[in-house]
């Protein structure tokens, strides 16, 4: 008889406790619901599927194709798009396996600078992303805070890239698609919208659509949508080739294939079956009118964050917020991002440094704080209670080298957030 394991159930359960204790502020974390979990953690990561549905390399794989075909009909019916890939393993998995469909080493491609709030993967020297492409970069207005459109289109006629990227990791604002649409036809380029932040937030359509102009979009499924951690790559309808003419219906058909293709046996082995149950559960989640409120409810949240910080005087990246995040620029309260991380998470508010944009600080010193509201969102929280949460940071900034006063705030988010049990998350929000 196999013994059981005496270690990691326990620290499971460590970090179930740290988890339902903690105030989560992290941009890119939320809490799953129980189904999701439980697709997550079940048998079907015993089976090998490496193929799509109905094209597999092993035997015994009829009910896996229902389960991943369920999977790909409601990615396509929640984002209303003609075509679906759910294996990618995660977002930049998925990315990857973008580029090694549409580019050839050494092409150019045009993103959003890492350093005002982009991703490693759209083109990062320390990245493949940049390492197999000759990357450039658009970043915002030092003034506003804003990308300029006007700006993007002129790096876009000078360096003339194969492929321009839309979409960040640190950026609050809403993206003009018609204005980027229209840049990319000018330039020949394609379109690729990696909206693996606000992807709930779009599939509820509280934010523009990138699916008309977009020709490809990819996401994680672990972030505003609520699901497993993992990737998914998306194609909104049919496009015309901006490398040549095609007929209208070749480019849905021949990318479909190159980027299946790309997945697998491109950059990846065989599927996580488990993970894309999680999705097709996740996705359905997502159809629901709960989940709608929740998205609604991300957004107020956020928005109430945001002028609370503004109403005590703390600097905001372009003044506000669009989405789930927000980004606080602390240059101003004379803490670096690393001490106010570290100082929050004394208290069990957890949240991330980051760069600003034109920090003068490096990567893992930063002058900023991200902040978002998915997560406790989930748990249930509400404006009422984005108000105390901005006190309290408040309040551990202007005291940050007081143990004694940290500690008291520490058991205050202690015992507000035993109110907000884990074992109630089911993503029921009511408005």
């Amino acid at each position: 008889m196999m013994q059981p394991d005496p270690t990691v159930p326990l620290l499971i359960e460590k970090e179930k406790k740290r988890q339902e204790s903690t105030l989560t502020l992290i941009a890119s974390e939320n809490f799953v619901s129980a189904q999701v979990a439980a697709a997550t953690g079940s048998l079907l990561t015993n089976k090998y599927a490496e193929g799509l549905p109905g094209k597999r390399y092993y035997g015994g794989c009829h009910i896996i194709d229902e389960i991943e075909s369920l999977a790909i009909e409601r990615a396509k019916s929640l984002f209303k798009v003609a075509w679906a890939n759910v294996q990618p393993h995660s977002g930049s998995q998925a990315n990857a396996a973008l580029m090694m469909a549409v580019l050839k080493p050494g092409d150019k491609i045009l993103g959003f600078n890492l350093a005002h709030g982009g991703h490693l993967t759209h083109g990062s020297p320390v990245n493949f992303s940049g390492r197999l492409y000759q990357a450039s970069f658009y970043g915002v207005n030092p003034d506003t805070g804003y990308i300029d459109w006007e700006s993007v289109a002129k790096k876009a006629k000078k360096e003339r890239p194969a492929i321009i990227i839309c979409g960040a990791s640190a950026y609050s604002r809403d993206w003009d698609y018609i204005q980027l649409r229209a840049i990319a036809d000018e330039v020949a380029a394609f379109l690729w919208a990696d909206i693996s932040h606000p992807a709930g937030l779009i599939s509820q359509g509280l934010l523009n659509d990138p699916f008309p102009y977009c020709h490809f979009v990819t996401t994680t499924t672990h972030k505003t949508l609520r699901g497993p951690r993992g990737g998914l790559l998306l194609m909104g309808q049919d496009f015309d080739n901006p490398f040549g003419k095609t007929n209208r219906n070749g480019l849905l058909h021949k990318m479909s294939a190159l980027l299946d293709a790309a997945v697998f046996p491109g950059t990846q082995g065989g599927p996580l079956e488990h993970s894309i149950a999680a999705k097709a559960v996740a996705f359905y989640e997502a159809m629901t009118h709960s989940f709608k409120c929740y998205a609604r409810q991300v957004q107020k949240n956020a928005h109430v964050m945001a002028q609370a910080f503004l109403d005590e005087g703390y600097s905001i990246l372009s003044g506000g917020t669009d989405n789930h995040l927000l980004l606080l620029d602390l240059y101003k309260q004379n803490i670096t991002g690393k001490q106010a991380e570290t100082v929050l998470e004394q208290a069990d508010i957890i949240t991330n440094r980051n760069l600003v944009p034109f920090d003068k600080n490096t990567p893992q010193v930063t002058s900023g704080i991200r902040l978002g509201t998915a997560a406790v969102t989930t748990r249930g929280l509400k404006e009422k209670d984005m108000l105390l949460i901005v006190e309290w940071i408040d309040y551990l900034l202007k005291n940050k080298d007081k143990d004694s006063q940290i500690k008291k705030v520490k058991q205050m988010v202690n015992a507000y957030m035993c109110r907000f049990p884990l074992t109630t998350v089911d993503g029921s929000v009511t408005e």
